[in-house]
């Protein structure tokens, strides 16, 4: 059994405790993780606090900080095939999507690192003429990361590549569920040369270490992705500390598809959207809203993809849908599909789990036209598809709306004028036309509503890991004038 450690302060270490890991794949033991609790959590916060204002860190140039993560991303291109492959083993993540994901992670850093010099401050014409004014924009402080278990290297890369840009300091908390890849990147950063306690990786439990670093006095902001529940607990934990909060949540993802669009082509980009990562995604296209005339049609074709997909072990590149982390989440899925078949939608395929080793569900279609299925509310993370169909435009829209969700949404049309319409009306961070699931570190991420709030990727990621210092200066040598009155 491999064992793994945290790595706090420049060095890697035990946690308080430990506990065992399993293979999604088999159901068995493969690892042993340390458990942060308060007493870590502590060390690795004040080791933060430490290097934002002492040592080497505070004095190192932005262009400085940019060299190391440019020596990050190769490093992290370098070892792309090992962290997929620990991501693999402790997820069940398939290997043909994390050996690119993770090779593609490296340009996040490299995005970042250009970045890191080019966050500038302002001069303001201040309206007082014996004063010049301007802006500096410094290092929010520590920053408390708290990552996924699903992508976890990609979505660790879009807080730690504007954080460290920024100068800021963090305490990166890996999910319980799979954080292999993430203890190992810790030895990437440590390769880097960072100097000691800029990064810190940890692993643990909600309520003994989660909670514990989202409320410490000396974190003043907390990035956070997961599902809405979470969040409310992360929220009301910064009322401890006044820490500000980014919030990257869940979704039920509208995919529109209207009967102009090429079908091939968008019963692809549905399947990308709902079965690849095992629809355990953030931004799964789980709702299918189709233009009645060719549901049919549609349904069908997206059946026969749906029932040719490959299962199988996930260190297989031939292998197309893998199992589910964990055995709860399996257990969520088969109860919420039933629960959704109670009320009256209609199965087309799936809706069980696989029998053998493994968490295993087979790829699922949901049909709950003139249904109020709890599958078009609830988010599964897995692989289950819930479709509905309208008659016009407004029709579509409405049922794209009608959710409190508003992370991600995909629209198939070859009515150019239709999509501008639809762009501007959906309710959702992003919208994707003719394609799905595609990112760039270039390109903000993020959501509305029980989706979040907050921006990862692009410019305005690394702006948020800053606070503004307003700077005045005096330029009259004259005595100051009257001291009662505010100038």
């Amino acid at each position: 059994m491999r064992p793994f450690q945290h790595y706090i302060d420049g060095e890697f270490s035990d946690g308080e405790a430990s506990y065992p890991s399993i293979d999604p794949a088999t159901g068995a033991v493969w690892a042993e993780m340390p458990e942060a609790r308060e007493g870590d959590v502590d060390r690795a916060v004040n080791a933060a606090d430490r290097a934002l204002y002492e040592g080497a860190w505070p004095k190192m140039t932005a262009t400085q900080r940019g060299k190391l993560l440019y020596k990050l991303a190769d490093l992290v291109a370098a070892n792309a095939q090992v962290l997929a492959e620990l991501e693999t083993r402790d997820t069940g993540k398939i290997i043909r999507e994390t050996s690119a994901q993770i090779a593609y992670v490296a340009e996040y850093y490299r995005y970042y690192a250009g970045i890191s010099d080019k966050i500038e401050g302002a001069y303001l014409p201040i309206d007082k003429p014996d004063m010049d004014v301007w802006l500096r924009r410094e290092p929010i402080g520590v920053v408390a990361m708290v990552v996924p278990w699903n992508s976890q290297l990609f979505l660790s890369a879009v807080k730690i590549g504007p954080a460290v840009a920024a100068g800021c300091t963090m305490v990166v908390k890996a999910s319980e569920d799979g954080p292999a890849p993430l203890l190992e990147f810790a030895r990437l950063v440590h390769e880097a040369g960072f100097p000691a306690g800029v990064v810190n990786i940890i692993t643990g439990f909600g309520a003994s270490c989660g909670a514990a670093l989202g409320r410490h006095p000396k974190v003043a902001h907390v990035a956070f992705t997961g599902g809405p529940e979470t969040a409310r607990h992360v929220v009301r934990n910064s009322a401890e500390n006044l820490a500000s909060t980014s919030l990257e949540l869940g979704g039920k993802s509208p995919f529109i598809v209207f009967a102009d669009a090429d079908l091939e082509s968008a019963a692809n980009a549905q399947v990308a959207g709902i079965f690849a990562a095992t629809g355990q995604s953030c931004v799964a296209g789980s709702r299918l809203i189709v233009e009645r005339s060719i549901k049919d049609k549609f349904v069908a074709l997206l059946r026969e993809k749906a029932e040719a997909i490959r299962i199988g072990a996930p260190l297989d590149m031939a292998t197309e849908v893998g199992p589910l982390a964990t055995r709860r989440q399996q257990d969520n899925i088969g109860a919420l599909v039933e629960r959704s078949i109670e009320s009256g939608a209609r199965l087309v395929t799936g809706g069980r789990k696989i029998d053998g080793e493994g968490f295993y569900f087979a790829p699922t279609i949901l049909d709950c036209d003139d249904v109020a299925s709890p599958s078009l509310i609830e988010e599964f993370f897995g692989p289950v598809l819930s479709v509905v169909s309208f008659e016009t435009e407004a029709e579509a829209l409405r049922l794209a709306n009608d959710t409190r969700y508003g992370l991600a949404s995909g629209v198939f049309t070859q009515n150019l004028t239709r999509a501008h319409r639809l762009m501007k009306s959906i309710r959702a961070g992003i919208v994707w036309v003719n394609t799905y699931r595609a990112v760039s570190p270039i390109a903000p991420f993020g959501g509305f509503g029980l989706s979040g709030h907050g921006r990862e990727g692009g410019m305005a990621a690394a702006l948020d890991y800053t606070r503004t210092k307003t700077i005045w200066l005096r330029t009259s040598d004259d005595p100051i004038p009257d001291p009662f009155v505010m100038r």
